[in-house]
């Protein structure tokens, strides 16, 4: 005889009768919600049970999958190996349940002698030796592409397989092997959509802690959240990602406290290797992420060096905490200049409560020179631009190590200032301690780009491109990368991959279009111009490219609208200039830009476009001035 625990969603509870019921004839001791006696604690009574029992029968449908009080249960089974999964009306389990095999009693009418009956039996009888997982020799299905993946971005591997592309399918690492770990975004059960920001916050902060452990190799986020809500099960998922290991979890919070599941899946096999439930107050939240990584690290045999599992310029102040991931959620994912400047007022919030939070005034840098370069007018530039440098060098100052720190300062400094001498050494020191964070590795390619170091930005490209290869940032660069080399041709497929990834990326239709008219095919760079959201670089190739086909008209007519734009088009202005033949025009905006601080000079020293001035001593003046030469 077994203790059996059933777990279902109230709905549901005339068709689980009859299973309880027959579990109870096989001669099970069968528990289920409706036992509680008068009086007792809810809560209690069944975390009592659910401890004490031998198998837990946990009843999928399309109510049950909805319910956070089932899937808790059923993944505190999990973590104990007694899950024995069925589904009442032929739903499938819900993410991080379908490594096991679930039976199905749709059909099933009652009957003790049935099959469902007898696999139920059987699926109990086999807990203590761990569930069996799907058969290793069934063949893994191709995933499929709902309409509502395909608008949210999970079709991109669909319309890359359309056009005859595989990129997407390149592994992480190379290759899975045992150390490596890709931690998916953790479930909000809170029921509040709006609190997705934590949930979100506290896997990327997990997976900081793991990155930071040298002998793990952990995939970036940009790859890891693409398959966000997937219907694939892990084996896939580490198939695709290359790695051996998944990272799964869900959050749920309730006034000042906070429950976190944590779920470490082997890949492979499709058994989990460690679970784990915490339920702890909102203060003890940074010790869970510690717990979690450290936990982790030991699981996969790869000892964290003490301390090693706290964050770099992290805080202990739950309110700072809170506004930084409020903010970091909303500079990650724009909307506008209010967008913006809301994540701008959450930094400085987050400051407010713990002035010694190091990863807040990095992020606090990042937005001053966002809004410096999108939303603000020449007059403010300067101001914003020297506070941002000021925060960047506060950051480092208490996190000497943190990597987006000293990122920070170089991007003020590149692109705020164009101070491209002195942001060398910040950029080199956040390659050096960045070397597990894709964004930072990103940031300092496009510098070595911009400065002409073609080998260090190959170097830190492909390295970011193998920790993320879905982020579409990190292939716009490796096309910017070709296209400084002159590599016109090789230039194109990278950034194609970048607009499968991100179809609303800027500065990536019109690099397609800079790369197809040096290769002197202007009708082809026309459809690709059109297609570029960014209004300067779209009109600058307009013009450009029409005035290549004989449309001197509508070229002008793009010219004029570009003019418009004002000093902030500077820059593309004066690349129009310098491919319409009028190098004094060119060179007089060049200098205006200089004296404006656009950040589109930052370009000046590898731009095909600007050839034509390269002799011109005013040209070379300039260059110097900046600081690459």
């Amino acid at each position: 005889m077994a203790r059996i625990f059933i777990s279902y969603a109230r709905a549901d509870r005339e068709q689980v009768a009859p299973i309880a019921d027959a579990l109870a004839k096989a001669g099970h001791d069968v528990w289920w919600d409706t036992l509680i006696d008068g009086g007792t604690a809810f809560a209690k009574e069944i975390e009592t049970q659910l401890a004490s029992a031998d198998a837990v029968v946990a009843v999928w449908s399309k109510t049950s999958i909805e319910s956070d009080w089932v899937r808790d249960e059923a993944a505190a089974a999990r973590g104990r190996k007694c899950l024995v999964p069925v589904s009442l009306d032929g739903s499938e389990a819900p993410l991080g349940f379908r490594q096991y095999h679930t039976i199905g009693l749709s059909k099933w009418r009652g009957r003790a002698d049935a099959p469902e009956m007898d696999a139920l039996l059987r699926g109990i009888a086999s807990c203590g030796t761990g569930l069996i997982p799907l058969k290793q020799h069934e063949p893994r299905r191709q995933p499929v592409v709902s309409r509502r993946n395909l608008l949210m971005g999970g079709g991109v591997a669909a319309v890359a397989a359309a056009s005859g592309a595989v990129w997407w399918l390149r592994p992480f690492g190379q290759g899975s092997s045992g150390n490596s770990v890709a931690v998916l975004p953790f479930s909000n059960l809170s029921g509040d959509p709006q609190q997705a920001y934590f949930s979100d916050g506290l896997s990327e902060e997990v997976r900081s802690a793991l990155s930071r452990n040298a002998r793990l190799k952990v995939a970036a986020p940009t790859s890891s959240n693409a398959f966000r809500n997937s219907d694939q099960d892990a084996r896939a998922i580490g198939g695709k990602l290359g790695v051996a290991f998944l990272l799964q979890g869900s959050v749920r919070r309730a006034g000042d406290t906070v429950r976190v599941s944590a779920d470490l899946i082997d890949t492979g096999s499709g058994f989990s290797k460690w679970s784990q439930t915490f339920d702890r107050k909102l203060t003890d939240i940074f010790a869970v992420q510690s717990e979690i990584a450290g936990t982790v690290a030991q699981a996969l045999d790869s000892a964290m060096a003490p301390g090693d599992a706290g964050p770099i310029g992290g805080t202990t102040d739950v309110a700072a905490y809170e506004a930084y991931l409020r903010g970091r959620a909303l500079l990650d994912q724009p909307t506008g200049e209010t967008s913006d400047r809301a994540a701008l007022k959450l930094f400085e919030t987050a400051i407010a409560a713990d002035p010694d939070y190091a990863a807040a005034r990095a992020a606090r840098s990042r937005a001053l020179i966002v809004i410096s370069s999108l939303w603000s007018t020449t007059g403010q530039l300067d101001g914003l631009t020297r506070e941002a440098v000021a925060e960047a060098q506060r950051a480092i100052k208490l996190a000497p190590q943190l990597s987006d720190a000293q990122s920070a300062l170089g991007f003020a400094l590149a692109y705020g200032r164009l101070d491209v001498r002195g942001a060398h050494a910040p950029f080199e020191a956040a390659r050096r301690t960045g070397q597990g964070n894709a964004d930072v590795l990103v940031r300092y390619a496009q510098f070595a780009t911009r400065t002409g170091d073609f080998e260090a930005a190959r170097t830190a490209i492909e390295r970011a491109l193998t920790l993320d290869p879905l982020n579409s940032r990190a292939w716009r660069v490796q096309g910017a990368l070709f296209y400084a080399q002159k590599r016109f041709a090789e230039s194109i497929a990278p950034v194609e991959k970048a607009l499968a990834l991100n179809p609303k990326i800027t500065v990536a239709s019109a690099a397609i279009g800079d790369a197809l008219i040096l290769l002197g095919q202007p009708e082809a760079a026309l459809a690709r111009y059109r297609a570029e959201p960014g209004a300067s670089f779209r009109l600058a190739g307009l013009a450009i490219a029409l005035r290549r086909t004989g449309d001197t008209l509508g070229a002008d007519a793009a010219m004029h609208d570009l003019l418009a734009i004002g000093d902030s088009a500077s820059y593309q202005q004066a690349q129009v200039r310098a491919q319409w033949g009028q190098p004094d025009a060119a060179l007089d905006l060049l200098d205006r830009a200089w004296r404006t601080r656009d950040s589109g000079l930052l370009y000046l020293r590898n731009d095909p476009m600007m050839d034509s001035l390269r002799a011109n001593p005013r040209f070379t003046a300039l260059l110097r001035d900046i600081g690459f030469a």
